[in-house]
């Protein structure tokens, strides 16, 4: 478990683990079975994905509604007064022609041997208004950096609105290693013939670990649950093996 130390200057950032809201962005209650429409949390690598994350909440009153005319960014939304605390304010700005800027004036402090890195919310990637607000990556040593003063995010394209809702997360922020060298190594055959096998009994297996698990989609898509159920194995004998 990696621990990350935070500061709030803006209590309703409600920082916290990102979760799958059911109902809500990853889908209806809808059990898995025959003639069910597909959701993104029936999909465990997409929830696994998801809840690798820190998500944040939109922290103002009244909702903030991003477009592009004549290639401008506008912003549209009512931050009241300034308050008075020394931030930016009204705290989004456009940025050039294609972003905008929100100071988000939080602290994540991470080891030294970790990085905080800003990512779009995954509620992204399953809004078919495509009207969710796409935050630029980028990565943050925060062990020695104390504050993260802005986030860049990507304007939508003519024609498209982003919201800002009260209360909505609206971006998540990842946890990841300093160390991002990777060294590519084509695998011998012996490893090769290896994976190969292994890929072949879990496809073999599937008639009989997913087997009960199976079921068509209102798409007339094949979904079980072999590789949930693999997982759920995996993760057993690690815990099993922790304790």
């Amino acid at each position: 478990m990696t621990t990350v130390r935070y500061r709030l200057f803006e209590p309703r950032l409600r920082p916290r683990q990102t979760r799958t809201e059911v109902p809500g962005w990853g889908g209806e209650k809808v059990p898995r079975g025959d003639g069910a429409h597909e959701y993104a949390w029936h999909c465990m690598p997409f929830v696994e994905a998801a809840h690798s994350g820190i998500e944040l909440f939109y922290p103002f009153d009244n909702e903030l509604r991003v477009t592009r005319r004549d290639g401008r960014v506008v912003l549209e939304g009512a931050f009241g007064p300034d308050p008075g605390t020394g931030a930016q304010w009204p705290p989004f700005r456009a940025f050039g022609e294609l972003y905008y800027t929100y100071q988000l004036l939080l602290d994540l402090k991470v080891p030294e041997d970790m990085a905080v890195r800003t990512e779009p919310h995954p509620r992204m990637f399953t809004s078919a208004a495509d009207d969710v607000p796409i935050a630029v990556p980028a990565l943050l040593r925060t062990s020695w950096w104390p504050m993260i003063s802005f986030v860049v995010f990507k304007a939508p394209p003519e024609g498209r609105t982003h919201v800002f809702r009260p209360g909505e997360p609206f971006m998540q922020m990842l946890i990841v290693p300093v160390d991002r060298e990777i060294d590519l190594v084509a695998m011998d055959a012996e490893e090769a013939a290896e994976r190969e096998l292994q890929g072949e009994r879990i496809h073999a297996s599937r008639a009989t670990l997913g087997r009960a698990s199976a079921w068509l989609s209102a798409t007339d898509t094949v979904f079980d649950g072999t590789y949930r159920n693999l997982l759920g194995a995996v993760s057993a004998k690690r815990r099993k093996t922790r304790g």
